[in-house]
């Protein structure tokens, strides 16, 4: 499985892929840095909240993990090693879990150089670690379920391009739940509200950025990740088996 994960590794960074995607992820984290403290220009206090560029910009940074996804399968398939990796000694979950934790490492190593910030303002002002470090692990977890979403999609087709497509189309759907609940014909129904409240991601995510950790939401981002892990690991399963 290490041999694996090495390799998935090697195929990000041994590339430019991996750079380009964290030089995307800063471009945002920088842009939105700049124009917040510019708001506060005139005021007697600067404040600013590191949380916030995560949840004002989640739209944007969730959009580029299908990119890191796309092609976690699909390019197995359509290059024909798919074959070479089904007859490896490795299990199905042993290879799924390698491919997910690969991603996942570079999504982490994204979040690590996002601390740069964080680190020089520590220069001249202060940083509240203990809240930073929450909204940090809030929206890595939630960075996990949508990787597992497009691993999913990718093992589903033979093309990164249309794993990529269906991604951003099911990541904009998930950011668009709390928009639902809110509308007047979902809160006329109270259950049918609670529900997709529950289901609402983005809306756990700003417990996490408040500084707010809840085992509850923790339970439910791991839960979520590894149900659609699994669920991968049926897909794979059955055509390793109709393969044979």
């Amino acid at each position: 499985m290490f041999a694996l994960y090495k390799k998935e590794l090697q195929s990000f960074f041994f590339s430019p892929f991996a750079y380009v995607l964290t030089a995307l992820f800063m471009f945002v984290f920088s842009i939105s840095l700049v124009l917040s403290i510019a708001m506060m220009e005139g005021t007697s206090l600067l404040k600013f909240s590191f949380p916030n560029v995560f949840y004002n910009n989640f739209f944007y940074f969730i959009l580029l993990i299908p990119l890191l996804t796309m092609r976690t399968f699909a390019d197995e398939r359509r290059g024909g090693t798919e074959v070479l990796l089904f007859s490896s000694p490795l299990s199905v979950p042993k290879i799924v879990a390698a491919k997910f934790l690969s991603v996942a490492t570079v999504f982490f190593f994204m979040m690590v150089v996002s601390l740069f910030f964080p680190i020089v303002t520590m220069i001249k002002g202060e940083v509240m670690w203990s809240s930073l470090i929450c909204a940090n692990l809030g929206f890595f977890l939630w960075g996990l379920a949508c990787i597992a979403v497009g691993v999913l999609l990718s093992a589903l087709t033979n093309h990164a391009i249309i794993a990529a497509i269906l991604g951003e189309i099911i990541m904009e759907g998930l950011i668009f739940l709390d928009s639902f609940a809110g509308t007047a014909l979902v809160e006329t129904y109270p259950q049918v509200n609670s529900v997709v409240e529950w289901f609402s991601m983005q809306r756990r995510f700003v417990y996490f950025s408040q500084g707010l950790f809840r085992l509850e939401d923790l339970i439910f981002y791991i839960t979520v990740t590894v149900l659609l892990l699994v669920w991968t690991i049926l897909i794979i399963e059955k055509r390793r088996w109709t393969r044979v």
